[in-house]
């Protein structure tokens, strides 16, 4: 317990999957919750389940105006924010030939260009803490090749690229900020569910201890990474992109 105490952290995308399990566990060691989503209704009653150290924000990711009115929020409110967590994403499905220029622009509107303005408008304020850290979902997509998943995948390949230029600009402007990836393989949310065609399914139930090649991870095996990240237990990592994946991108191919 505890390991976030007293930090102000921002997650987006946090009304379902991989957000709000990120969000719970924040809280539950020690951390202020900011909950951002599209999708308010859910978002108010994630935030209400997790209690009062959680609050809800209806934020647009894609939407500069929408950043700049959270970010100024969270400066009203506390003055400081510690952690971000660019969390937020979609997933299309459409190969390079199939996709059209408007699925392309909305997903990299939302993963690449939401990242964008969290880390530029966020930075100012995190100066402000003793010790920093944005954390940005990107994908085993950055590293494999998904044709069904092009536009998600071109997005999470700008979000790599991007957190190791962040990490070094803090570092050589002596902020107190470290950027790190994480590029998790499927795990069990709703867009996994969704992008396997059991959107209207009850989520598969993830065994414990190791798991086998090829099974769905729980949204917690991310999330106790993201804790890691956000806490200032890895003070000496900033630039990694951690895969999560049970060994997807070393397995040779059958």
């Amino acid at each position: 317990m505890g390991r976030v105490a007293g930090k102000i952290a921002l997650i987006t995308g946090a009304a379902s999957g991989l957000g709000l399990e990120d969000a719970k566990l924040l809280a539950a060691e020690g951390a202020t919750v900011i909950l951002t989503d599209v999708s308010e209704e859910r978002g108010r009653k994630a935030a209400a389940a997790i209690g009062p150290a959680a609050t809800f924000v209806k934020h647009d990711v894609s939407s500069e105006d929408d950043w700049k009115a959270v970010i100024a929020g969270i400066e009203k409110s506390y003055g400081v924010l510690d952690i971000l967590v660019n969390n937020a994403g979609v997933v299309i499905l459409s190969s390079p030939e199939d996709c059209t220029l408007e699925q392309f622009r909305f997903a990299n509107a939302v993963m690449s260009e939401g990242v964008f303005f969290g880390c530029k408008y966020a930075l100012p304020l995190m100066k402000n803490s003793r010790a920093a850290s944005i954390i940005n979902m990107s994908s085993t997509a950055s590293h494999v090749g998904y044709p069904i998943f092009f536009a998600y995948s071109a997005a999470k390949g700008a979000v790599r690229a991007m957190t190791k230029s962040i990490a070094v600009h803090c570092q050589a402007e002596g902020y107190p900020v470290r950027c790190n990836s994480i590029h998790a393989g499927a795990i069990e949310t709703p867009m996994v569910q969704l992008a396997q065609g059991r959107a209207d399914e009850a989520p598969l139930p993830i065994a414990d201890g190791i798991l086998p090649p090829g099974a769905l991870g729980s949204p917690l095996d991310v999330a106790n990474l993201v804790l890691y990240l956000a806490s200032d237990e890895s003070r000496f990592i900033t630039g990694a992109e951690i895969l999560i994946d049970n060994g997807l991108t070393v397995r040779p191919a059958p």
